[in-house]
């Protein structure tokens, strides 16, 4: 009896312990957040808790929902992702601030375009809470895990990397990589790898654009078995698949020879990865050295940039330059941020206009115009890409519903004042601020009536006169065209203010040029399926998939996009 008793009080305490300590927290969160004299909303797990982000959409929330009280607060608001589902419903019923409080920290939500862009310009007032990106300081510091005057040191090395002369590499690396993913779909009578093949245009486009290593377009059923990580290409992929485990185990941990075979091949990517950038800095510093250094990749420019800012004190411990691990850490940082976020931007995109065959003609009536007959080698960036205005409203629109990366502010140490409409309010020290995304981009006050429906003509702004007249021709029509942007903070998908993303002309490069390769002579309809006898059926159950079958994983992506069958077809 006393051993079932100890049993009993060593299985029962500590979970016990836990639950009144979690009770006690969010009672300490609840009286900070109503100081602030906003809504509020309570549930009862962190949105941090790592066990929780496993299982709350997958098990607990399902289960919850069958229940009577089902609809409530838990099950609206305590999972990962709820953002996307939620739009700006609860911005339109609550207001333009509301605090949700956790036991972990309270989050602030603010839908507020002037507020927003006041957030934005106060870097160190409201900066980035650096402790939920350390999965991408795996090889070292960078852009995305510093701040303060090391930012600014990373930041003005950074920046000079992403220039004229690595978009033309993007939008010629690019046009390479559609016209082989085109002629891979196009020998298909049915194609379900849209984004694996998305993933695998974008990886390259990075492999050629970050170390001048360009590889020819491989179609998902025509790659190789996945072995052992030998090549760059291999490795990153792998880093890439396994980041948020390789942040959990460290690569320390990674080296132990007892391991299963699946974390071999990632300490074995990881090491690899690791020689190339290697390899590839050695070779630069050299034709530094010796002043033959020309290359135009992110590799040799943030080399180049790095080592004309240290002076003669070479770039190990120079202040005003990076350090080996530094351009190591960033240029894997430039890899993560964009590989995924383009790749899935492309995945909705090609799925979206697979239902919008009107929007489709639209895009190609501006690509026939602006390349005529041009063979995609004759396409030159510097004239053909500020004229497909179309083709980046595209992207725009596809990023305000489909945003694939979340921001984060803080407070920091100190509690900040922040005037929100007509209502001025003072935010607790160490409370998590975050500009809803979701909600600003599908709010009726800044969008319209319209405002979740995805219509890329939106951003385009032509003269009247043109537009009406049938008999005008698509070229004057093109010549009165101009991409119309937003009032200021009520988009956000590539972040604001100083800390806003580098490589924003990076990704509008990659996906104009995609487009163009893509869309010009040829179009994409759904695969009839179960019974549908007309193509607008298909079409309302693509896109039924893409708004009911969307998640957040690490970002924002289809979550089974293979059901999306795709026929592509010559105009």
């Amino acid at each position: 009896m006393t051993l079932y008793l100890f049993l009993a009080v060593v299985l029962i305490l500590p979970p016990a312990a836990w639950i009144l300590y979690s009770w006690y927290c969010l009672w300490q969160n609840y009286q900070i957040a109503r100081k602030i004299g906003v809504p509020l909303i309570i549930i009862p797990i962190s949105h941090e808790n790592p066990l929780w982000m496993v299982v709350d959409k997958k098990f607990f929330i399902p289960l919850f929902e069958r229940f009577p009280f089902g609809t409530g607060t838990f099950t609206r608001y305590n999972w990962r992702g709820w953002e996307f589902a939620d739009k700006s419903k609860s911005h339109e019923e609550l207001g333009d601030v509301f605090v949700v409080v956790t036991p972990g920290r309270n989050w602030l939500y603010l839908c507020n375009a002037e507020a927003l862009l006041d957030v934005f310009q106060r870097r160190t007032d409201f900066p980035r809470p650096l402790e939920i990106f350390e999965m991408v300081n795996i090889f070292g510091q960078n852009l995305s895990t510093t701040d303060g005057q090391q930012w600014q040191r990373h930041r003005k090395i950074t920046a000079s990397c992403f220039n004229e002369l690595n978009n033309e590499l993007v939008w010629s690396e690019s046009v390479k990589q559609a016209i082989g993913m085109l002629r891979f779909w196009s020998s298909k009578s049915s194609i379900r790898s849209t984004a694996d093949d998305a993933r695998t245009l974008s990886l390259h486009v990075l492999s050629s654009a970050g170390f001048g290593k360009s590889y020819p377009f491989q179609g998902s059923s025509e790659a190789s078995p996945q072995n052992i990580a030998t090549s760059y290409k291999e490795s990153l992929q792998t880093i890439l698949d396994n980041c948020i485990l390789l942040l959990v185990l460290g690569q320390k941990f990674l080296a132990k020879p007892w391991l299963p075979l699946k974390l071999k091949k990632l300490h074995q990517a990881t090491t690899t990865f690791k020689k190339y950038m290697t390899d590839v800095y050695e070779e630069e510093k050299k034709s530094i050295s010796i002043g033959t250094s020309s290359g135009s990749n992110l590799m040799t420019s943030l080399v180049r940039s790095s080592v004309e800012n240290s002076g003669s004190a070479g770039i190990n411990g120079s202040q005003g330059g990076l350090t080996e691990s530094e351009i190591y850490g960033n240029i894997f940082v430039f890899n993560f941020a964009g590989h995924d976020t383009t790749a899935h931007t492309l995945a909705f995109a090609v799925v979206i206009l697979a239902a919008h065959p009107a929007v489709q003609d639209w895009v190609s009536d501006e690509l026939q115009c602006v390349l005529g007959d041009q063979k995609p080698e004759e396409w030159v960036y510097q004239n053909v890409f500020p004229r497909l205005k179309r083709c980046l409203a595209v992207l725009y629109e596809t990023l305000r519903l489909y945003t694939p990366v979340p921001i984060a502010k803080s407070t920091g140490q100190e509690a900040r004042v922040l005037q929100v409409g007509a209502k001025t309010i003072i935010v607790p020290a160490n409370t998590m601020l975050i500009p809803s995304h979701v909600a600003i981009h599908t709010h009726p006050k800044y969008w319209g009536h319209d405002c979740l429906e995805w219509r890329p003509s939106r951003w385009i702004e032509s003269t009247t006169s043109a537009v009406k007249s049938p008999s005008t021709q698509t070229s004057k029509v093109l010549g009165t065209e101009s991409l119309v942007l937003p009032q200021k903070g009520s988009f956000i998908a590539w972040s604001e203010g100083l800390r806003n993303c580098p490589g924003k002309k990076f990704s509008q490069v990659e996906f104009v040029a995609t487009m163009a390769g893509l869309f010009r002579e040829w179009r994409v309809d759904p695969i009839l399926e179960g019974g549908e006898v007309h193509l607008n059926v298909a079409r309302k159950r693509i896109m039924n998939m893409v708004e009911n079958d969307t998640g957040q994983v690490l970002l924002l992506q289809l979550l089974h996009p293979e059901r999306a069958a795709l026929a592509w077809k010559h105009r």
